[in-house]
């Protein structure tokens, strides 16, 4: 079963907020979304309405510092211009996942597909990895995501399959033309990979993909002392945030557990003697490896209105 270490996870976020990392730090949208599902997982798990309002929050102040004209930058440094697509399909789950609970966060979601989906998708070509910050044009120097159709595919999905029809069915084609040569050899690809798959099983594309992501890490499994490490041939390359990612997908097909407690185990005293010590997200996405609740499909009394 999907890991419920609550009191882990409060000490993590009492220690962040004392030490003004998060989420009294900067705004960064990948690990903000994070914290919305964790916030409302939190609400779910415990009853406590006090980490709803966390989530409201958190929501209320990432569009107050990163959000846009249409879509939202990627993080609040100056380093951090642009609009990434595939954390955009993170924000996208995040809002539905708190939309289940406040329905005027999945009209904010939908509002968002209308607003980035046609200036990112190419039809019958793929989807743009990162675009200027008011969406003009490409971001110079990058190309089309392997992933980002289906991370789209999957958020629009959950979000309302007859709604956003139309955009499901470009990304859905887009998928089609890819998914058999599609091959992932980085850490935090083939974990997400995994979390994607999990919410349409039976669907060919997922099937490929899921058999396929499990065989590659495998390959990147450091058995002593217990980490996956970043891609084929780079042992020694390990990233706490990775994993974690890794573990999510992990325990949403609650395969290879006994690696996630060691990962877990390893990377809660491993210091990589730079900045991802401190930063956020190496932290909030530990919380998340620690506990998923929500990242993970199944029965919820979310899912039942309760």
């Amino acid at each position: 079963m999907p890991l419920e270490e609550i009191d882990y996870v409060k000490r993590k976020l009492q220690w962040m907020e004392d030490n003004g990392i998060w989420p009294n730090g900067m705004r960064y949208l990948w690990t903000d979304a994070f914290g919305v599902v964790l916030y409302v997982s939190l609400y779910e798990h415990t009853g406590d309405i006090s980490w709803l309002s966390k989530a409201e929050d958190l929501v209320n102040d990432v569009y107050r510092v990163l959000g846009r004209q249409k879509g939202l930058r990627i993080g609040e440094e100056a380093d951090r211009d642009g609009q990434y697509y595939h954390y955009l399909a993170m924000w996208l789950y995040a809002l539905t996942i708190l939309g289940k609970l406040r329905p005027a966060y999945k009209d904010e979601a939908i509002n968002l597909v209308r607003q980035i989906h046609s200036r990112f998708v190419i039809p019958d070509m793929g989807v743009i990895w990162k675009m200027e910050e008011d969406l003009s044009g490409p971001y110079p120097g990058y190309g089309l995501g392997a992933m980002d159709a289906y991370d789209g595919y999957v958020a629009y999905k959950l979000l309302d399959a007859g709604e956003l029809a139309a955009e499901i069915e470009e990304m859905e084609q887009l998928i089609a033309g890819s998914y058999e040569r599609l091959m992932i050899d980085q850490d935090l690809g083939l974990g997400m990979m995994l979390w994607l798959c999990h919410f349409f099983p039976d669907e060919q594309w997922a099937k490929v993909q899921k058999n396929r992501s499990f065989l590659h890490l495998g390959r990147l499994w450091v058995d002593m002392p217990g980490y996956f490490c970043r891609q084929t041939g780079w042992r020694e390359m390990r990233f706490a945030f990775t994993n974690y990612g890794i573990s999510l997908g992990l325990q949403a097909w609650k395969q290879w557990l006994d690696r996630v407690n060691k990962l877990n185990l390893y990377f809660d005293d491993y210091k990589s003697g730079d900045e991802y010590d401190t930063n956020a997200i190496t932290h909030v996405m530990a919380c998340t490896s620690h506990f998923p609740g929500l990242f993970i499909q199944s029965k919820s009394s979310i899912d039942e209105g309760s």
